[in-house]
């Protein structure tokens, strides 16, 4: 009688085991078919995003039929530029293809010597969809660079426009915006262009650092000019060995600014943020 039960507690056993197994086994199945579907779809939306870039920075050939554009810059802002030695670098950007490609664009984002140079997005319902969702609706990541609606307009005359990019391992999105880190490159590399169909504007960098994880517009008063004015003195006199900030830059509550955000890695309640002047301002030259 003892050796039945035995024999039953081992044939048990045996059966519990196998389930396990088996259980186990379709559990490593199915993290891998996500896994291999995650690679997949990176894959894929970077061939996307890489495809867009190299069209954007393909020259016009002669023999290509030119699209007559609107003007994009006013002879007050083009003198700005040309006395602080600056020019816009071309972008072949046809608007609409990319609004084929996705409506929600709006801007094109390029900083020199960076990875920096993909198209703008803006959900107008969820803030946070492109956090998630890439150019084709497909997810999860890379995702898009992208600002929030609630926050936002589309118009770069925000005080503080935000645009945000995931922190990829492949140096994509603004991952290489932790190049700023280095002082070096911070010196050297200072302005980031942004495109729009009405509009280009270029703005200085005065600052990259390390913040809180924070949201800007629940945090601090970005709405109102005296709260705007407060949080630049705030930022202006932030400090950090990791922090590098441009004292000539010339930053105050009449000046419109735009903030680049991304994650840290091993850092998760702090993000990396770039915030440039725009200098081509067209409320400071009417």
């Amino acid at each position: 009688m003892t050796e039945s039960n035995n024999e039953r507690k081992k044939s048990r056993s045996s059966r519990v085991y196998i389930i396990m197994m088996i259980v186990f086994a379709v559990a490593l199945i199915v993290v891998l078919a996500i896994m291999i579907g995650q690679k997949i779809s990176q894959r894929k939306n970077k061939d996307i995003y890489e495809n867009l870039t190299s069209q954007v920075n393909e020259q016009q050939s002669e023999a290509t039929e030119q699209i007559e554009e609107p003007e994009t810059e006013t002879e007050s802002e083009r003198d700005i530029l040309a006395e602080l030695g600056i020019e816009i670098p071309e972008k072949n950007l046809d608007w609409k293809a990319l609004w084929e490609e996705n409506e929600d664009i709006y801007a094109w984002i390029y900083i020199p010597e960076t990875n920096v140079d993909y198209p703008v997005l803006q959900d107008p319902d969820e803030d946070n969809y492109y956090l998630t969702h890439n150019l084709d609706g497909s997810t999860p990541r890379p995702g898009c660079i992208y600002s929030q609606v609630s926050c936002n307009t589309t118009s770069f005359m925000d005080y503080n426009t935000v645009l945000y990019g995931h922190n990829m391992s492949d140096q994509t999105m603004f991952a290489t915006l932790h190049y700023y880190e280095d002082k070096e490159f911070f010196d050297k590399n200072k302005y980031i262009y942004i495109y729009t169909p009405e509009q280009n504007y270029v703005y200085e960098v005065f600052g990259a650092y390390h913040f809180s994880d924070d949201h800007l517009f629940y945090k601090y008063d970005l709405i109102t000019k005296e709260g705007y004015e407060e949080y630049l003195d705030m930022v202006l006199s932030y400090g950090g060995e990791e922090n590098n900030f441009r004292e000539s830059s010339v930053v105050d509550a009449d000046h419109h600014i735009l903030t680049l955000s991304t994650c840290t890695k091993g850092r998760s309640n702090e993000r990396y943020l770039i915030q440039g002047v725009l200098i081509n301002d067209p409320t400071l030259t009417e």
